[in-house]
C-alpha cells in the first residue's frame, strides 16, 4: 500500500467520524429536558426542585405532581393549590387544571440549550421532536438514489467535492435557523448530503485499494463510525448548546474539503496529493488517457514516477477491452433488476439492509431505561461495536462473507427472541441480551458496507449501495411505528425485531461469496459470477479469482507503480 492510499484512508477515517457524529447528533441537539408550566408568581425561568424550600413549596401549589411524585410536565392548576401545603392534604380531589398557556420552564443542567427548548417541542408540540428525525432520515434516502447515480454517472471525485461543499454550507445554516420549519428543510438537505459523503468516499477508497489490503481498509473506516460516536459523546459533554454542536461538527468538512483540493507542484505540474478519480470509474467510461494520468500521478506522489512511465493507454486496452465491448457508460436504476442475477441480488441485499437498520434501531430508540445518563449510554453503545466489527472482519477473512452475514443476523435476532422470556425485573440480563443483539448488529452493518460492494459491479456499484441504504433507513423509519403500535400489542416490538433479522438470515444464502475475489467491473461479469457460484453450489473456491485486480493486474511494473 502506497502513501496515497494511506492519505486516503486517514481522509475517509475522518469523514466517517464526522459522519457519526451528525447521524447521532439528534440525541443531544433534540435532547428533551424535565420541564413544567411556567406559573404566576415565578421569577425565573429556571426550573424549580421540591427539595427548594419556599420554591418548592411554591412549585407544588401551582403543579399536580404525576404518579411517581414529579411535576406534570403539560399541565398546572388554574390557580395555587394553598392547602397542599398540609402535610395531611392529598390531590384525591379533582382539582381544576390547565395547559401550559405561558409556556414551559426547562431545567438545564443537562441540556444547556436544544432544539426541543428552542421551539418549544413538548406536550401538543412533542411529535416535531420525532419528526426532525424522521426528516433527518428520509433525506438521506433521497440523497443516497440521487447522490448515487450521479456518481455512478459523473464520478466518485466530483460527486465527494460536491456533498462535502453541500454539507458544509447546509450544516453551518441550519445551526442558526431562525424558525423551525427552516431547521427542518435544513436537515433533510444535510441528511442527502451525509447520504452522499458516505456513498461517494467509501466507494473511492474501496476502489483505490488492492485486494490484499482490503480488508484491512475495511475494518478501519467502520471503526471511524463508532469512533465517532465516543467523539460525539465528549463533545456534546463540553458544548451544550445545540446551534454551536451543530456548527462545530459541520465546519470540518469544509476543512476537509480543502484538504481534498490540496496541490503541490511536482515537475513543474500541479498534482492533487489528496483524492483522485477512481481509475476503475474513468476505464469503464472510455476515459483512458485520463485514467492513464491519474496512475501515473498515484505511482509519483507513491514515489514511483519511473514504474508510472510504463503505463500507457495500449496496455490498459488490452487488459479490459472484452469487457469495455459490454459496458454502459449511462447506467439506470432498472440495471439493479434489468438481468436475474443482479436482480436476485438486489433484492436479498435490500432485505439484509432493512433487517439491520430495522433492529438496530429498534434496540437504540429506549436506551434510558437502563438508567445512565445520555453521554455514557452513547458511549457504552459505541464501544460495543468494537468486538462486533472485529469479529465480523476476522470472520470475513477466513470464514467469507456469506457465512459472517448470517451468523450476525441469527445472532441478534435470537438475543432479542430470548429477551421476550426475561422477566422485567432481571434488568441486568436484559442489557447483556441487548448489548449483544447491538453489537451482532453493528457488525452484520459492517460486514454489509464491503459486501454490497464487492457484489455490484464498477458500472452500478453506487445504485447497488444506494439500494442498500434506502432500505436501512426504510427501516429505521418503521421502527418507530412498531414502538408505537407496540404501547398496545407489548409483544410485538420484541417478536418483530427478532423475527426480522433470522428472516434475513435466510436471503443471505443467495448471495454469492466474494472473498479473495477482485472486483467485478461490468453487469455482464457479475452476471457470470452469479452463474458460476450457483453452478459450483456457491463454492466460489473451485474457480478462485475471476481475473486480477484492475488496479494491481498479474504485471509485475504495475502492480509496483500503485
Amino acid at each position: 500500500m502506497g502513501y496515497y492510499q494511506v492519505m486516503q484512508i486517514i481522509l475517509t477515517f475522518l469523514c466517517g467520524v464526522l459522519l457519526a457524529c451528525h447521524n447521532f447528533q439528534q440525541n443531544f441537539a433534540a435532547g428533551v429536558p424535565e420541564h413544567h408550566c411556567w406559573f404566576q408568581n415565578q421569577t425565573g425561568a429556571e426550573s424549580l426542585s421540591l427539595g427548594d424550600d419556599r420554591n418548592g413549596d411554591l412549585l407544588k401549589v401551582s403543579i399536580p405532581m404525576d404518579k411517581e411524585g414529579k411535576p406534570e410536565r403539560c399541565l398546572r392548576f388554574t390557580e395555587p393549590q394553598w392547602h397542599l401545603l398540609n402535610h395531611n392534604a392529598t390531590e384525591e380531589l379533582k382539582l381544576e387544571t390547565e395547559g401550559c398557556l405561558d409556556g414551559w420552564v426547562y431545567d438545564q443542567n443537562v441540556f444547556l440549550s436544544s432544539i426541543v427548548i428552542e421551539w418549544n417541542l413538548v406536550c401538543e408540540r412533542k411529535s416535531l421532536k420525532s419528526l426532525i428525525q424522521t426528516i433527518f432520515m428520509g433525506g438521506q434516502q433521497a440523497g443516497s438514489i440521487v447522490f448515487g447515480m450521479l456518481s455512478d454517472r459523473f464520478g466518485r471525485r466530483t460527486m465527494l467535492l460536491w456533498s462535502s461543499l453541500m454539507a458544509t454550507t447546509v450544516g453551518i445554516f441550519a445551526a442558526f435557523a431562525p424558525t423551525f420549519a427552516a431547521y427542518a428543510t435544513l436537515i433533510f438537505l444535510n441528511g442527502a448530503s451525509l447520504a452522499g459523503i458516505t456513498l461517494t468516499c467509501l466507494c473511492l477508497t474501496l476502489e483505490w485499494t488492492p485486494l490484499k489490503t482490503r480488508m484491512m481498509v475495511h475494518t478501519c473506516n467502520s471503526y471511524a463510525f463508532s469512533v465517532g460516536q465516543m467523539v460525539l459523546s465528549g463533545w456534546a459533554y463540553l458544548v451544550r448548546e445545540w446551534n454551536w454542536l451543530q456548527f462545530s461538527t459541520s465546519v470540518p468538512f469544509g476543512i476537509i474539503l480543502l484538504y481534498s483540493l490540496y496541490v503541490s507542484r511536482t515537475e513543474r505540474q500541479l498534482v492533487n496529493r489528496v483524492l483522485q478519480e477512481s481509475a476503475c470509474w474513468l476505464i469503464i467510461h472510455n476515459k483512458l488517457h485520463v485514467a492513464v494520468k491519474t496512475l501515473q500521478r498515484v505511482a509519483r506522489i507513491n514515489g514511483k514516477k519511473e514504474q508510472g512511465r510504463t503505463l500507457n493507454p495500449e496496455v490498459v486496452m488490452s487488459y479490459i477491452q472484452e469487457d469495455l465491448a459490454v459496458v454502459k457508460t449511462s447506467p439506470f436504476l432498472t440495471d439493479l433488476v434489468r438481468t436475474p442475477g443482479i436482480r436476485m441480488t438486489t433484492f436479498c441485499i435490500m432485505l439484509e439492509w432493512f433487517a439491520c437498520g430495522f433492529s438496530f434501531y429498534g434496540l437504540g430508540l429506549d436506551l434510558q431505561k437502563f438508567g445512565f445518563s445520555i453521554y455514557w449510554i452513547q458511549t457504552i453503545f459505541a464501544l460495543v461495536d468494537f468486538p462486533g466489527k472485529l469479529l465480523a472482519s476476522i470472520s470475513m477473512s477466513y470464514l467469507g462473507r456469506r457465512i459472517t452475514l448470517i451468523f450476525l443476523t441469527l445472532l441478534p435476532g435470537t438475543m432479542i427472541i430470548i429477551s421476550i422470556f426475561v422477566p422485567q425485573d432481571m434488568s441486568f440480563f436484559w442489557m447483556i441480551l441487548s448489548i449483544i443483539g447491538k453489537g451482532g448488529l453493528g457488525g452484520a452493518i459492517s460486514c454489509l458496507y464491503l459486501y454490497t460492494q464487492e457484489l455490484y459491479p464498477t458500472e452500478i456499484r453506487q445504485m447497488g449501495m444506494s439500494a442498500g441504504l434506502f432500505s436501512i433507513r426504510f427501516g429505521s423509519l418503521l421502527a418507530p411505528i412498531v414502538y408505537i403500535i407496540g404501547n398496545y400489542i407489548p409483544i410485538l416490538k420484541p417478536l418483530s425485531f427478532g423475527i426480522v433479522p433470522i428472516l434475513s438470515a435466510t436471503s443471505a444464502y443467495f448471495l454469492t461469496e466474494t472473498r479473495d475475489l477482485s472486483l467485478p467491473e461490468t453487469i455482464q461479469e457479475a452476471e457470470n459470477r452469479v452463474k458460476k457460484s450457483c453452478f459450483l453450489k456457491r463454492n466460489t473456491s473451485k474457480y478462485g479469482r475471476d481475473r486480477p485486480d484492475l488496479i494491481l493486474p498479474d504485471m509485475t511494473q504495475i502492480e509496483s507503480t500503485v
